[in-house]
């Protein structure tokens, strides 16, 4: 077929505002560049902007003019005859785009046909003739036009050779492909595979496909950048290639998905004759499952609203279809209804004494937490109905919290559940669902309840500092009515819709921090700190607890493996850093692997390993603990710092040098210690006189001050009289007497006050190798609550102002080499009497 043209009807698009539903554009096959007259069609040209699609030549394409621009162009060129460009959006969110949002090639086009529509707006029939490529922006002046103009240059399209034969089996190709795409799509017209057969025009064929298929816009649009017709040819069959590839998953996807429509209908049809059947044989389950419950219940202990709601249940489940999606939530409810232990309690048999014993097998240490249990237990023992308090555990990572839980609920024999709250962001997650959702549940405290089939268990809500807020509710606040005791006897679950009895449960909280939970709640707890383990503590916990688990895990026998106290301080000190024994735990898991290797394989081995095996068999150590060094320059001290892994020494380092009085800090210190070290300097000006200190060194010297592991983030006010001693020691040039250390606030008139973390404190120092410790008088009370084994060989010094520190740490002579202020010129002028 090799007519002048080829008549395409256009059904259904775009009609003409008379009486027919289908426009005949006659599109000529050759190449009707050849026939453009460019210089008519001027150097300037305007634009006719497309956001999701192209316009190649040979073509037609119906576009609505939504831009009041696009139909002033369109308009201008129908009534004048005129040319313009159809160009590509390379951003097609852009509502008015410049010559840069564009892309470079594009197509000369005219309008061929306008139609007025009903609602105002312009659509219209345009006609691709040619390539071009933009050169430019326009340049024309005219006030009055709102379109945008380019500059451009036609593109001549270079053929192939006649008798090229790879460019003849790329065409045939073409068509195949084109032919098996639009034979698969839907709505595709009937005569588009008839006329792609027939069309043996290079570009009207791939003009014509592009019509016809689902090319994006961009890549149309790439097409119009090659000027060699084979090349532009072969990048076609690619995307063709692409889109049957498409297309093909569309279709299977397609087809999957009606088969299992087409299964899942039949199984339907086979399940309901199946029932049938059944409910003809007397078998029917569903019957059968009602029946249990309805039997169960009648030997429930429950209140008699929670006997109500059950058997007003009862009685909607038998009227519902059970292929109703409500017959599985109600059933859900009503076995829940009967599965709670509503009135059912555990028997708390126990003694003071064994409870103690208990608690000391599985805890080391935790003296003050395990008195406070120990006191909640005697007035059990006295008062059955005690309302249980609510205790809040907290402290670092690692020291026992959670396990605390179990040991209580063994002390008690009650049952133990557990709830970990990190990252609960659902208010839904604790008040439960509404029935009226699918899948609607209870919320985890009901839950956990029926789990325990006591309404006494032992209630671990693990991580209550990590609860978080959102667009679904605050469970926070949701968990103030578990917590409260005046307020949980009646508490109300959303999908129980009935309120249960939680005053009887020992409810015990975990957190880290406790600076993260609101107000609110924490009035509602008791807290009780379980501070980190001191390291003689840890070498305990690692011979009682630690190692025997240890051991059995790894299939070991005790004799296999004997760490002693010296290997075991090696291990904690070097090995770890941490406030709990969970590193540690690790650390003696990998010595076991490795000697679990040396057992297996029957190697002769010495199962006492010393500290430097362990340190051969696990690498160089990865910590490090400051140690305390002697030094005679006045200004440094060494202070008393508390760290999550237990105490530190922190050195304080003055330094005086020319200048003008000006004070530098450094170290990377919080804003709480910058003011303490503010304040000392201030108290010793304050006390210059007292000290023997010449005014002119804070004049004509600058003060820095440091401490040292810049890295490490430092804050709070205990280090206020080390900073003290240390400026009063770098401006009367005495040094520090050797192996002392102090920790304490200092106030602006020279008052020591109390300050934490004594006992990591205390510890830290005498590992480092210090005698004597100043501290504030305060502080005694600390002291005297410290196994004295930790205290051996260590003196303490109580002092209540920080003048009184000077005397006793001071050395009394200065240095030889002492820094002094300048000396005075003197007045040689003479004055006659």
């Amino acid at each position: 077929m090799k007519p002048d043209g080829l008549k395409i009807g256009l059904t259904g698009i775009l009609t003409d505002g008379v009486n027919t539903m289908s426009q005949v554009i006659q599109i000529p096959l050759t190449d009707e560049s050849e026939k453009i007259d460019w210089k008519a069609v001027g150097k300037e040209i305007p634009v006719l902007p497309l956001k999701n699609n192209a316009l190649l030549p040979n073509s037609v394409l119906p576009i609505n003019a939504n831009r009041p621009t696009s139909a002033e162009v369109l308009k201008m060129s129908y009534e004048n005859k005129t040319f313009f460009a159809v160009m590509t959006q390379s951003d097609p969110e852009k509502n008015n785009p410049s010559v840069e949002d564009l892309m470079p090639y594009g197509t000369l086009s005219k309008t061929a046909r306008i139609f007025e529509m009903p609602d105002g707006s312009i659509s219209a029939l345009v006609i691709g003739l040619a390539r071009i490529k933009i050169t430019g922006p326009g340049t024309f002046n005219n006030p009055d036009k709102h379109y945008l103009t380019v500059q451009y240059k036609p593109c001549r399209d270079i053929f192939p050779d006649k008798d090229d034969k790879e460019f003849s089996a790329l065409m045939s190709s073409i068509q195949e492909t084109a032919t098996r795409i639009i034979e698969q799509q839907a709505g595709a017209p009937t005569e588009a595979s008839f006329a792609i057969k027939n069309i043996d025009s290079p570009g009207f064929l791939m003009s014509f496909i592009a019509a016809h298929t689902d090319i994006s816009g961009i890549e149309k649009a790439s097409l119009l950048a090659i000027n060699s017709v084979k090349k532009r040819a072969s990048k076609f069959l690619f995307l063709l290639g692409t889109e049957e590839q498409k297309l093909k998953l569309k279709v299977d996807v397609t087809q999957r998905v009606k088969r299992k429509l087409d299964k899942e209908q039949r199984d339907y049809f086979i399940n309901q004759q199946i029932k049938t059947l059944q409910k003809e044989l007397g078998n029917d389950p569903t019957s059968s499952q009602i029946a249990d419950i309805e039997e169960r219940a009648k030997t429930k202990d429950w209140p008699e609203y929670a006997k109500n709601a059950f058997e007003k249940e009862l009685a909607r489940l038998k009227t519902l279809n059970p292929q109703s999606p409500d017959f599985a939530t109600e059933l859900n409810y009503a076995q829940t209804l009967l599965d709670l232990p509503w009135n059912t309690c555990t028997t708390d048999d126990f003694t003071i004494a064994a409870a103690r014993q208990s608690l000391n097998d599985d805890h080391y240490g935790l003296d003050k937490v395990k008195e406070r249990i120990l006191e909640y237990l005697a007035v059990l023992k006295l008062k059955n109905n005690l309302k249980s308090p609510i205790l809040c555990l907290y402290g670092p990572p690692g020291v026992g919290k959670t396990s605390l839980g179990r040991s209580i609920a063994k002390a008690l024999n009650r049952k133990y559940v557990r709830v970990s709250l990190g990252g609960l962001h659902d208010e839904a997650e604790i008040r439960g669902h509404r029935r009226t959702y699918i899948g609607a549940m209870p919320g985890r405290i009901i839950l956990n309840i029926k789990k325990a089939g006591a309404s006494n268990p032992v209630f671990v809500l693990d991580e209550i500092d990590k609860i978080d807020s959102s667009f679904r509710g605050d469970p926070a606040s949701a968990m103030l009515e578990v917590l409260d005791p005046e307020q949980n006897s009646e508490f109300h679950d959303n999908f129980l819709d009935l309120d249960y009895d939680l005053s009887k449960v020992l409810f015990i909280a975990t957190a880290n921090n406790i600076t993260k939970i609101s107000d609110a709640l924490l009035d509602r707890m008791e807290l009780i700190e379980v501070s980190g383990y001191v390291m003689e503590e840890k070498v305990e916990i690692a011979k009682r607890h630690l190692m025997p688990k240890v051991l059995a895990d790894h299939g070991l026998k005790p004799e296999d493996l004997i760490l002693p106290d010296e290997t075991l301080q090696l291990l904690i000190n070097s090995y770890t850093r941490e406030s709990g024994v969970r590193e540690l735990g690790n650390v003696l898991a990998s010595l076991a692997r490795k000697t679990a290797v040396k057992v297996a394989s029957g190697e002769a081995y010495s199962p006492t390993l010393t500290p430097e095996e362990a340190q051969k068999a696990l690498g160089l150590p990865k910590y490090t603990h400051d140690e305390y060094y002697e030094t005679r320059q006045p200004g440094v001290i060494p202070g008393l710092a508390w760290t999550s892994a237990g105490g530190e020494l922190l050195y304080i380092e003055a330094l005086l040098s020319n200048g003008n009085g000006t004070l530098n800090i450094t170290g990377n210190l919080g804003k709480v210690m910058k003011e303490s070290a503010e304040i000392a300097v201030n108290y010793l000006c304050a006390n210059e006189d007292a000290l023997g200190i010449d005014h002119r060194m804070f004049k004509e010297f600058d003060l820095s001050l440091h401490f040292p592991e810049g890295a490490v983030p430092k804050d709070g006010p205990s280090a206020g009289i080390t900073i003290f001693t240390a400026l009063a020691s770098l401006y009367t040039q005495r040094p520090v007497k050797p192996q002392i250390a102090m920790t304490g606030e200092l106030t602006l008139t020279g008052r020591v006050l109390a300050v934490g973390g004594i006992k990591e404190k205390i510890l830290g120092a005498k590992r480092a190798g210090i005698k004597t410790i100043f501290m504030s008088e305060q502080n005694r009370r600390d002291i005297e609550d410290i196994n004295p084994l930790y205290t051996e060989g260590l003196q303490f010094r109580y002092i209540n102002n920080a003048m009184e520190l000077i005397p006793m740490v001071l050395e009394e002579k200065p240095v030889e080499k002492a820094v002094r202020p300048k000396a005075k010129k003197k007045n040689n002028s003479a004055v006659e009497k």
